[in-house]
């Protein structure tokens, strides 16, 4: 199976015609697409009708999560009840299987990684901000624990590991992702990851357990390959820890994939 991932497509009324080709170069490289997050802008049911009508040129199954620009304008109920009708797959905790693949979604949460994360300590808005990254964390955890496939995929909007928002200033890495989505991921032997929402963190890295682990926000894709460009994994393909699998970017116009 060959998986297409992009992030951060942020679609607004000024996307119109953009994001067209770049789903159709995902429907003639692979058989999934993941969307990681911030579909919308402004999290508004307009901007999510726009995405849907860009989407019509994807003839693969398209499985979303949502990213915190989704709940900027708290209409998440109806932006959702949008994509869900153009048949968009979105998932919070939810799974979903295709040809002994199980995919595992969530948003994710802030916190920061490691020795550095955020504890439950002090002030009780301090504790429910730590609340939100446990409970999806949880969601992850029960996600993957319900998957009987042979190949376990995760996609989220947070990153779970701080090596993929290297790039940013270290002032707000702890927003960009949390260490808790980590260890789900290892625990349950997740063949491979990918996130969005760090516009300038770096492209891959990989969990203590090995497990790769990619950042595929379009503006960091874009600023990699100087044109709109989704990342596309030969899931069959991927090595062994320590090794790097295949992975290629592809971009509208070039006829192809060319090697990151």
């Amino acid at each position: 199976m060959r998986i297409a991932a992009v992030g951060d497509v942020h679609c607004t009324k000024k996307s119109e015609g953009q994001l067209q080709a770049l789903f159709a170069e995902a429907s003639a490289h692979a058989d999934v697409l993941l969307l990681c997050g911030d579909l919308t802008h402004r999290g508004l049911p307009d901007e999510a009708r726009l995405l849907v009508r860009e989407l019509k040129t994807a003839s693969v199954p398209v499985l979303a999560v949502l990213g915190n620009h989704d709940f900027e304008s708290n209409e998440v109920e109806s932006l959702v009840r949008v994509l869900e009708d153009g048949g968009v797959n979105v998932l919070d905790g939810e799974t979903w299987e295709k040809d002994d693949v199980g995919f595992a979604g969530v948003k994710g949460f802030g916190g920061g990684f490691g020795e550095c994360s955020l504890a439950p300590w002090g002030e009780p808005v301090l504790k429910q901000f730590v609340q939100e990254a446990t409970q999806e964390s949880l969601k992850l955890e029960r996600a993957l624990a319900a998957l009987r496939t042979r190949r376990r995929v995760a996609f989220m909007h947070y990153a779970p590991i701080v090596a993929t928002v290297a790039g940013e200033p270290l002032e707000i890495q702890p927003f960009l992702g949390s260490g808790r989505l980590e260890e789900p991921l290892d625990r349950y032997h997740v063949d491979v990851t990918f996130h969005g929402h760090a516009h300038r963190g770096s492209l891959e890295g990989r969990t203590r357990g090995g497990s790769p682990v990619y950042n595929v926000a379009l503006p960091l894709l874009q600023s990699r390959a100087k044109s709109p460009s989704l990342l596309v994994l030969d899931l069959e393909a991927l090595a062994p820890a320590g090794e790097s699998p295949a992975v290629a970017t592809s971009a509208p116009g070039q006829g192809g994939s060319h090697a990151v």
